[in-house]
């Protein structure tokens, strides 16, 4: 089951390589970041804003 993101809690959240906002993809449960080529994961609604827990994305 898919999970939303509070709307005001994607409105503060910015990468923490780039301090660029983040684009919430509800299918993959990710925050991305475009200019980083990050994906951070949010487990059990809770997003990790770690570069290392990231995926990388092209």
């Amino acid at each position: 089951m898919s999970k939303e993101i509070d709307p005001k809690l994607l409105e503060i959240l910015v990468c923490p390589l780039t301090k660029e906002k983040l684009e919430w993809d509800k299918d993959a449960q990710e925050l991305i970041s475009r200019k980083a080529k990050l994906a951070y994961p949010v487990r059990d609604g809770i997003p990790i804003m770690l570069p290392e827990e990231a995926r990388k994305i092209s």
